[in-house]
């Protein structure tokens, strides 16, 4: 019976690098590094390559079960976020963050089980301006606050905050307890902590990291962040 298990979010810039070559097979061989039993992925931009779209081809490379969430649904191809699962899932909904006047918001709220636990993982991709960022913060903490049956409760994803005494980080600190903010952007030089992962209890976190290998640095403008949870049964 496994004890731990390892939570990821990382923002794959819609598999285009810092170099600004679209090069999937990069990505994927990030995420093979990761390892992750859950991953939550943002700016999934649905490229063809070859039969598959990126959100596809990425499963289909790393074994993984994909949930898709698009926010932002175009003609030609979608765009927005994703979950790539190794754990059983019990239920997905998707959580509607939009704003009139800005680019649709959302996030992915899947149960998932292991070692005979709920495990709650909402992931997400908040807007870009403080005020939209706050009603979105206030949103997730009200579907927290209103659905409290899993074992471990998790948010995680891009949260676009640049300061870590902005509001929102303060209120999700309320709620979940503090989590260590490591800068994962720009991927070359990072120096901001846009992507967090906070879940409760907080006793369950076992460790967390910023994934830094040179192929990290080039695949996208944002590095993987990585959580080892723990799962011993209650």
């Amino acid at each position: 019976m496994d004890k731990d298990i390892t939570l990821a979010t990382y923002n794959v810039h819609a598999g285009v690098g810092t170099d600004g070559r679209f090069a999937p097979e990069r990505i994927v061989n990030v995420l093979r590094e990761i390892n992750a039993d859950v991953i939550a992925l943002q700016e999934v931009e649905q490229h063809r390559i070859g039969d598959h779209d990126l959100l596809d081809y990425l499963a289909a490379e790393t074994g993984l079960t994909a949930i898709a969430g698009p926010t932002l649904l175009r003609e030609s191809r979608h765009y927005g976020n994703a979950m790539l699962i190794k754990l059983p899932v019990l239920d997905v909904d998707r959580i509607d963050l939009s704003l009139p006047g800005r680019e649709p918001r959302g996030a992915i709220d899947a149960i998932l089980g292991c070692n005979g636990l709920r495990i709650r993982v909402v992931a997400t991709h908040l807007g870009l301006s403080p005020g939209e960022r706050r009603k979105q913060v206030s949103q997730l903490i009200a579907s927290f606050e209103s659905h409290e049956s899993a074992d471990i409760s998790v948010l995680t994803g891009d949260l676009n905050e640049w300061f870590l005494w902005g509001r929102i980080l303060r209120w999700l600190r309320a709620h979940f307890q503090p989590t260590p903010d490591l800068a994962t952007f720009p991927s070359r030089f990072p120096v901001f902590a846009l992507d967090h992962i906070w879940l409760t209890p907080v006793n369950r976190l076992s460790k967390m990291e910023v994934h830094t290998s040179k192929l990290a640095r080039i695949a996208s403008d944002h590095l993987p962040l990585k959580a080892i949870v723990d799962i011993s049964p209650a």
